[in-house]
């Protein structure tokens, strides 16, 4: 969600709120309200407009690309390990808004969700190209792959923004 806040003149002010979405883009301007307290229940009224909107966070898959270096007990680089993996995203939309406040000190109360992991799920993975400090292949078979644990999304819900408690 975007703000803009353009004066017209000393008394009156544009605000102008747009909502995006992937289907859709709604926009709400509300113009020339001469006080704060006058766009209130326009912008009360809008907000069930956005809410009613259906959230899609969800868990997708993705693949990454891992590189794990792997060094002996003095420090020294004895193998790097690489791959490609299949594993779990969060991706979405969540619903938010933007309201006008007396007592927020910007003058808008702002309630932002975002899609993120509700649940994790740990799992070994195998890197299987794995190389020597100058960069040859190792084909020795106890050294040629090296097994991770990695952690990956298995559920996905939208939460409060900034609220890492759970």
């Amino acid at each position: 969600m975007s703000r803009r806040v353009a004066p017209l003149n000393s008394n009156r002010m544009t605000i102008a709120f747009e909502v995006k979405s992937r289907q859709e883009n709604v926009f709400l301007h509300l113009l020339q309200a001469c006080c704060l307290w006058t766009i209130i229940v326009p912008v009360l009224h809008a907000k069930k407009l956005t809410t009613e909107r259906e959230e899609l966070c969800e868990t997708l898959p993705s693949e990454i690309h891992i590189i794990k270096e792997e060094f002996d007990e003095l420090g020294r680089l004895q193998r790097t390990c690489n791959g490609e993996v299949a594993v779990n995203k969060c991706d979405g939309a969540c619903n938010s808004q933007v309201q006008p406040s007396v007592i927020t000190p910007t003058g808008f109360l702002k309630e932002c969700y975002c899609c993120r992991e509700s649940f994790l799920r740990e799992r070994v993975i195998t890197l299987s190209h794995c190389y020597d400090p100058d960069g040859i292949r190792i084909t020795q078979d106890e050294q040629k792959s090296m097994d991770i644990k990695l952690k990956e999304p298995n559920e996905c819900k939208c939460f409060k923004c900034g609220d890492f408690s759970r």
